[in-house]
């Protein structure tokens, strides 16, 4: 009795809904694009908002680490809104916040609405984004998830790389405002297809609210975020008084925060996940491949307009064919790993990352546009054969009753890996100029002393990215294919 007991258990666990899965992907994905394409096409349109409402650097860049803050402190409740409300009312949900937050940033009449409207896209996002792969784990059997995951791939990476290229083109020839306009279309068509056809797929509870764990999770996460988000921009450093104290009272909060998600008995986010070895190895392959990616898509076009002597239209072209070819191989690299698990996949595309990462700290004045291109379209590549395999094998190893506390694990570190691959690489580029000029006793350093130093800078920047891949190539050797666990 207890054996069939126990293989009923095993049964429950890993049946799928009987539904078809290409609407609701559809509606899913549609959304996630417009999401994510939100969180990069403004990053051209700055300029021109500064010089709108007369605001500072300092401020204007609220639109942009608002929205990280935001989407780093909401991801880790959604673990809760997964359990407590159904996928209809999630979806809704978020793209009524993120519809409505489009108009409030289109007819902005001040800095201080646009604001509130982008960090209102924000909530959006945050509940998009982790709602869409639950989604896939729930309705999509394990020997398939590979390329649906793939398509996820496709579309997180196709996004922000024509975010920019879309906003220099709309921003050239018509007003910032024109971003919102071109978005809100494709918000509104997704929001009204979902309410259409997008039906519920898993079962709600009514789980409790731990207001302690959700005040410190938003404490530690935020306060990370924020910190390392800080520390990459302008003269702010990691010793400077206020980016410490937030980066204290994050990593406090955040060992407060796991060590209360142990003795509760309905954890706000289930930190368990991390006795399955398979999810442990892909979470830390995403963060460190995220991490290196960030030294490549951040270092390189300050590299390319100040060393190199690109425009900044031919920085954004040269990274644009990357961007492409990422979002086009990762449904192939998802059907791949469907069909041959992720070692053959992991293995080689690690050891990819870190010789094209190598080759960079050659990459001087001088060497023609082309060279470039085919680096980082290398780069991209090896990206694509990382990403979703170890993301989808680690979290293929985790139960059923997991999936939410595990996507929304992913994706929060996912973006704390971010922020601290943003403050890093520039911290450790800016410390290599200020090393250079130092040891070469320049105190009034002329053009070409500039370019020195930013050279210096820059591939001190590359080494240490490429000392994280070669962590990722040790990391994938110990790999195995995931089987969903009970």
């Amino acid at each position: 009795m207890a054996v069939i007991a126990q293989e009923t258990a095993a049964a429950n666990e890993t049946s799928k809904p009987d539904v078809n899965p290409i609407p609701i992907l559809a509606v899913l994905l549609s959304g996630a694009f417009v999401a994510i394409l939100s969180e990069t096409i403004l990053n051209v349109a700055l300029n021109a908002i500064m010089a709108d409402f007369g605001v500072a650097s300092s401020t204007v860049q609220w639109l942009v680490t608002g929205y990280m803050l935001v989407i780093g402190t909401l991801i880790p409740i959604s673990a809760y809104f997964m359990q407590r409300f159904t996928t209809r009312q999630l979806f809704i949900a978020a793209m009524s916040l993120f519809t409505l937050g489009t108009i409030i940033c289109g007819i902005s009449p001040v800095f201080s609405v646009l604001l509130i409207g982008r960090l209102t896209q924000a909530i959006g996002t945050a509940i998009m984004i982790p709602l869409l792969i639950n989604i896939i784990l729930t309705v999509i059997p394990i020997e398939r998830r590979g390329a649906a995951m793939g398509m996820v791939g496709l579309v997180i990476m196709f996004a922000p790389a024509i975010g920019p290229t879309v906003s220099g083109l709309i921003v050239e020839n018509f007003t910032w405002r024109s971003l919102f306009y071109f978005i809100l279309p494709i918000s509104l068509a997704s929001l009204l297809f979902g309410m259409k056809v997008l039906i519920n797929i898993s079962e709600t509870s009514k789980p409790k609210l731990d207001i302690i764990s959700f005040l410190l999770s938003m404490l530690g996460f935020g306060g990370i975020v924020y910190g390392f988000s800080a520390a990459g921009k302008g003269d702010a450093s990691f010793t400077d008084p206020l980016v410490f104290s937030f980066l204290l009272v994050g990593f406090v909060s955040l060992a407060l925060f796991s060590w209360r998600q142990l003795k509760i008995e309905a954890p706000l986010l289930d930190i368990r996940v991390f006795r399955y070895p398979m999810f442990t190895l892909g979470l830390l392959m995403v963060m460190l491949v995220m991490m290196t990616m960030f030294a490549m898509m951040l270092v390189m076009p300050i590299y390319m307009q100040g060393a190199l002597l690109f425009s900044a239209v031919t920085a954004g072209l040269v990274l644009l064919p990357g961007g492409l070819l990422n979002g086009a191989m990762s449904p192939i690299m998802g059907r791949l790993f469907d069909k041959f698990g992720p070692r053959p996949l992991l293995i080689p595309g690690t050891i990819i990352l870190a010789i094209i990462v190598f080759t960079y700290r050659y990459t001087i004045p001088g060497i023609p546009i082309w060279m470039v291109v085919v680096q980082q379209a290398i780069l991209m590549i090896a990206v694509a054969m990382i990403m979703m395999p170890a993301q989808t094998n680690g979290l293929n190893q985790i139960p059923q009753r997991l999936y939410p506390h595990g996507t929304a694990i992913m994706n929060t570190l996912t973006q704390v890996a971010g922020a601290i691959g943003a403050a890093l690489f520039i911290s450790v580029m800016e410390n290599g100029q200020q090393s250079y000029l130092q040891n070469n006793g320049i105190n009034n350093p002329t053009g070409e002393d500039m370019i020195a130093a930013l050279t210096h800078g820059s591939q001190q920047s590359f080494s240490t990215g490429f000392y994280l891949a070669l962590a990722t190539v040790v990391l994938a050797v110990l790999v195995r294919r995931s089987k969903q666990s009970n």
